[in-house]
């Protein structure tokens, strides 16, 4: 049991895998096993290195390094068991730390999660160290004793505790710090809304030697804080895309039942199997694929078709007011415009300049809030424009509303149309989600804005900016060689239809 004090176990996690439980052994559970999986070894490694450049940055008067690992996997290949074994690691070596483990939800956490940590605990030589309870495994009394007698150290944080977390009240899963070393793990974290990732942000802000975040999950969503992990965020993270086929120990038949099943192109074959982030989540609106091509695609030029013009305006203290143009399938050689400015009066002046520079055929402006007073100024001063009601009537049944219509029609535009390489665009388009309302069900409503913040997610600025340019349908500035010179202006008011894609 002492070589669980000298370096060549504490710094060294396969190692210590190896000697704390029984690989091999007749009559228990790992009988059959000699030692980790492949993967789950190089994971273990990676970490031993980590510390060890660590302490060479202190040797050299640095600041350590927290520790970031976000794993994306299919299903099955023991994520939960490397789990338990860097809670046992990290309690047992480092004397007076505190971990942290939570999941998508109190189901996952406590009849799957912390149940394994139990197993493995069990199975451990050094199971008598500590009491596992059914939320948190903490030193035995005897253990604590002596830590606080020899090593001078308290126990009140040293502990590993199964934490539940409440979206509508994040800062009570706050107040995490520990001298003696901090682990935050999370288990399918791609279900932990953003605010408690937030909120877990102020857990590594001391610059103590030991502070690691693990994440693990299926990639359930083309959004959110675990997405943007392997996205927006992924320089500021390690990462590991594991496909469950290439991992030993499973059995390749179930794969291979769920891709003949779904196909292998499938989203089902995507998260299950490949370890990867779904083209559509179960309920986003539009599939990050037609994004990733329009984002990637040749501008088709098409001088005839109508220039449009889209304004969402802002509704609150962070949101923006956005232009937007698309002429036909092109909707990137325009730059868009954005203001913060409050007052009506001055967006109006901000939106006429817009109108001025680019001659646009048709002005759609979002008429929530300010946009009815702005659309006033505007029509006042002599510009024709339109006022587009979100929450108006769709004139096709199966969309509940004008917004959700907008929506889509523009997810039916963009595997033909450009679109500009913006972050702030590609999130907005990917992160809305859809709804099923009516007696029936028989709708599709957008999801609304606040929902999109009580996700932890940004209001959609360009992406309804974009959207209200299929608001109208609009003659194509080309109507004159087909007999209809000088009408243009005039139908534009009355929102004359035009092929919206400009064919």
């Amino acid at each position: 049991m002492r070589d669980l004090w000298t370096p060549a176990i504490t710094d060294d996690l396969l190692a210590f895998v190896r000697y704390v439980y029984p690989w091999g052994k007749a009559n228990t559970p790992l009988a059959g096993i000699n030692g980790p999986r492949k993967w789950q070894a190089e994971d273990l490694d990676e970490i031993s290195q980590h510390i060890k450049d660590n302490k060479g940055r202190l040797a050299l008067d640095q600041l350590p390094e927290v520790f970031q690992k976000s794993t994306v996997s299919g299903r099955g290949p023991g994520k939960s068991a490397e789990v338990s074994w860097l809670v046992h690691w990290f309690a047992t070596t480092r004397i007076g730390s505190t971990v942290i483990v939570t999941a998508n939800g109190e189901p996952q956490l406590r009849s799957r999660t912390w149940p394994e940590v139990g197993k493995w605990h069990t199975l451990s030589i050094n199971e008598h160290w500590f009491d596992y309870q059914a939320t948190s495994l903490r030193p035995q009394a005897w253990f604590a004793e002596a830590v606080k007698r020899d090593l001078k150290i308290d126990t009140g944080y040293y502990y590993a505790q199964a934490q539940l977390w409440r979206e509508e009240a994040p800062d009570a899963f706050a107040g995490a710090h520990n001298p003696h070393g901090l682990m935050l793990l999370m288990d399918e974290a791609s279900g932990i809304p953003p605010p408690i990732w937030t909120v877990c942000e102020g857990f590594f802000t001391e610059p103590v030697l030991d502070r690691f975040w693990f994440v693990f999950s299926n990639g359930r969503r083309n959004s959110g804080a675990f997405y943007d992990t392997h996205h927006k965020f992924a320089r500021m993270w390690r990462r590991r895309c594991l496909d469950a086929r290439t991992v030993e120990g499973t059995d390749p038949n179930r794969y291979q039942k769920i891709i003949d099943m779904h196909g292998p192109d499938s989203d089902e074959a995507r998260v299950e199997v490949y370890g990867q982030f779904p083209n559509q989540g179960d309920m986003q609106f539009i599939p990050a694929e037609y994004v990733q091509g329009a984002r990637e695609r040749e501008v088709a030029l098409d001088m005839g078709a109508a220039l449009i013009m889209g304004v969402d305006l802002s509704r609150g203290r962070k949101d923006k007011s956005v232009i937007r143009f698309r002429k036909g399938r092109d909707g990137r050689s325009l730059p868009p415009r954005r203001c913060m400015e409050r007052d009506s009066v001055k967006l109006a002046d901000w939106i006429a300049q817009a109108i001025n520079d680019e001659d646009p055929d048709c002005v759609n402006i979002d008429g929530g809030d300010l946009g009815g007073a702005i659309c006033d100024i505007l029509k006042d001063k002599g510009y024709k424009v339109h006022e587009i009601m979100f929450g108006s009537a769709s004139s096709d049944p199966q969309w509940d509303d004008k917004a959700t219509e907008m929506w889509a029609d523009m997810k039916g535009w963009l595997p033909s149309g450009a679109i500009d390489n913006d972050p702030a665009l590609e999130r907005d388009l990917i992160s809305r989600e859809k709804r099923r309302v009516g007696k029936a069900n028989e709708r599709i409503k957008l999801e609304s804005k606040e929902d999109l913040r009580e996700r932890g997610l940004d209001s959609p600025d360009d992406g309804d900016a974009l959207a209200l340019t299929f608001a109208t349908k609009v003659s194509r500035r080309d109507a004159a060689s087909r007999g209809r010179r000088g009408m243009r202006r005039s139908r534009i008011a009355d929102g004359v239809e035009e092929n919206m894609h400009g064919e």
